[in-house]
């Protein structure tokens, strides 16, 4: 294969500096400071290193489509910040082998003050094309944007929808073999979000293009990505296939097997209102993290109220393993099958414990995390666990004794049907 990119031990450092009082209180600081408030000694700086990144290496072949995943802060942006030279590397080497186009930040190399027509020739000057190359390409970029109309307004008064769209045609429509896209495709709308993900496609099938694809979207990463980094502060967890990495991402939670309690009140997650206990999967009387499909599956969990009065209400979320969003439940009046008799009620003060039922036969075989969200008076988020277990329902055979192959969607209910006969 041919290797257009390879970093080496690479890593970046910024310092970061902190004021701190030189005095021992704050009523010390208050009283040093109406005395001497000229005085340059009443706050000193402290400075820190932070790493950004460090002792990152990664080797990428022409054509790779490579998704890179991690939460807030593990360093995804810095990185194609890096391999597009916006910002020079501390340590390590970065070598690249062909023409790079980047579009890391909404209205990066755009100009406010200029139109939209002005703003191709400036942001495709400053991705390296030249002014015969931005003219020939002009009316396939203006085509692409969708934003014909407004072609000659200028940008400021764009929207940030218009702004991605822009700048992403004409990403597009330059002949690089590299393209870095960071999160900015979350800002415009789905349509035009499926379009740029079919076009990154078709480019690095067709034309041989590399793509680095920065998301927090898991379902476009496993559908652009064959394969996937994973940065946890600043350093890489893994590369390796994207179907291998995105479960590890998220993997921790399933060694819980379908229970976790928090036996220190005071260290349980919540604040002074209220704090959860425990959080579980239920099937067959007892906690589990593997359920049968033909089972039904009982989402519990228990907490510790501290506001007496407050109208609490109680929501799980289903997702799947790359974070697709199945269904939303909770035991509002209006959601709910049966009353629950404490909503709409004040709560006193005490340790309660909601839970909902999943009908058997009603989720596909695979793997899912549990949200869970406590609200005070509906709208009011108390306290919001994200990923806070893992659970696999597993095919019990039920639905088999025909049709033996792969059953598609998240769902996959037994429902009714009839077929009647009417005559030739």
């Amino acid at each position: 294969m041919n290797e257009v990119i390879n970093v080496e031990n690479l890593g970046k450092k910024y310092i970061i500096s902190h004021q701190g009082s030189a005095n021992d209180t704050f009523r010390e600081m208050l009283t040093e400071n109406a005395k001497k408030i000229f005085k340059s000694r009443l706050f000193r700086s402290t400075k820190e290193e932070f790493w950004a990144l460090r002792n990152v290496s990664i080797q990428v072949n022409q054509g790779e489509r490579i998704g890179i995943i991690g939460r807030n802060g593990a360093g995804k942006s810095t990185l194609l910040k890096l391999l597009s030279r916006i910002t020079e590397p501390t340590e390590g080497r970065i070598r690249i082998k062909g023409r790079v186009a980047s579009l890391l930040e909404v209205g990066t190399g755009f100009h406010a003050e200029l139109t939209g027509r002005e703003n191709i020739y400036l942001n495709g000057a400053v991705l390296g094309m030249s002014r015969s190359e931005i003219k020939r390409k002009f009316d396939d970029i203006v085509e692409f944007s969708g934003v014909e109309e407004f072609l000659d307004t200028p940008v400021k008064r764009y929207s940030s929808g218009m702004y991605v769209r822009l700048a992403f045609a004409i990403a597009a429509h330059l002949e690089s073999e590299i393209l870095l896209v960071d999160e900015v495709l979350a800002v415009g709308d789905a349509q035009f979000q499926k379009k740029c993900l079919g076009t990154m496609e078709s480019t690095s099938k067709n034309k041989g293009k590399t793509i680095l694809f920065v998301s927090h979207n898991m379902g476009m990463i496993s559908h652009m990505c064959e394969k996937s980094i994973l940065l946890e502060n600043g350093k890489i967890a893994m590369f390796d296939s994207t179907n291998d990495v995105i479960p590890y991402y998220y993997g921790p939670k399933d060694e819980r097997n379908g229970e976790i309690i928090w036996n220190n009140v005071e260290k349980a997650p919540g604040d002074s209102n209220l704090r959860i206990l425990a959080v579980r999967v239920i099937s067959m009387d007892k906690p589990t993290s593997d359920v049968l499909i033909d089972e039904d599956i009982i989402l519990e969990v228990e907490y510790y109220n501290f506001k007496n009065g407050a109208f609490l209400s109680t929501s799980f979320h289903l997702l799947t393993i790359l974070g697709i969003e199945v269904l939303a439940t909770a035991n509002l009046k209006s959601a709910t099958l049966e009353y629950d008799g404490w909503f709409g009620k004040p709560y006193p003060i005490g340790r309660y414990k909601s839970r909902c039922t999943i009908p058997r036969n009603l989720l596909n075989e695979g793997s899912y995390y549990i949200n869970v969200v406590i609200l005070n008076n509906i709208t009011e988020v108390v306290v919001k666990l994200d990923n806070v277990i893992k659970f696999s329902v597993l095919d019990s055979g039920n639905m088999r004794e025909e049709y033996k192959g792969k059953w598609i969607g998240i769902i996959r209910p037994k429902l009714f049907w009839e077929t009647k006969f009417l005559g030739k």
